[in-house]
């Protein structure tokens, strides 16, 4: 083997391994990978304007899904109980002839989708795709991980999409 200068390798042994075609391509050394992701953060950031892009390009994904109005917030529309020292928080959201009642509390959230509808739902929290719930045939949902900051939730039932107004946890 020779490089571009024509100088020969073969007597380092470099260029002498056998291709092996039958290795998994889906077995990767993740040690390896990791370094090389390190070093390519490093050596060659992404610019904070590409990612701007790439996050709002994210965003339109689901641009024909309808957006549901936050109807209904405990925390602006409820009036205080006395004594309550952490009351969940409420929140109704609304689209054409789909409501979604939602309860926030530490522990989690649970809700439900009317008129009761099985539905898939997606806990969105930033550019990448949440927690997985399932509503039943009654429209209820739960989830134990309550919603770390922003969050929102896309609502997929009957071949419809529907997502939520974004708001903080």
């Amino acid at each position: 083997m020779n490089d571009l200068n024509g100088d020969s390798f073969a007597e380092e042994g470099i260029g002498d391994e056998e291709f092996d075609d039958t290795a998994d391509p889906t077995e990767f050394d993740t040690g390896l990978l990791d370094d090389l992701r390190l070093a390519a953060g490093i050596l060659d950031p992404v610019p904070a304007e590409l990612r701007q892009i790439a996050v709002e390009a994210y965003a339109l994904h689901d641009l024909d899904a309808r957006l549901a109005e936050l109807t209904f917030d405990s925390l602006v529309d409820a009036i205080p109980v006395r004594g309550a020292a952490a009351p969940p928080r409420m929140l109704t959201f609304h689209t054409g002839d789909v409501t979604v009642d939602v309860e926030v509390t530490p522990q989690g959230l649970m809700g439900q989708v009317l008129p009761p509808q099985p539905a898939s739902i997606e806990v969105l929290s930033g550019p990448r795709a949440g927690a997985a719930l399932v509503a039943d045939d009654m429209g209820r949902f739960t989830s134990d991980v309550p919603p770390a900051g922003p969050f929102a939730l896309r609502l997929r039932a009957g071949g419809e999409v529907v997502v939520t107004e974004w708001l903080r946890a």
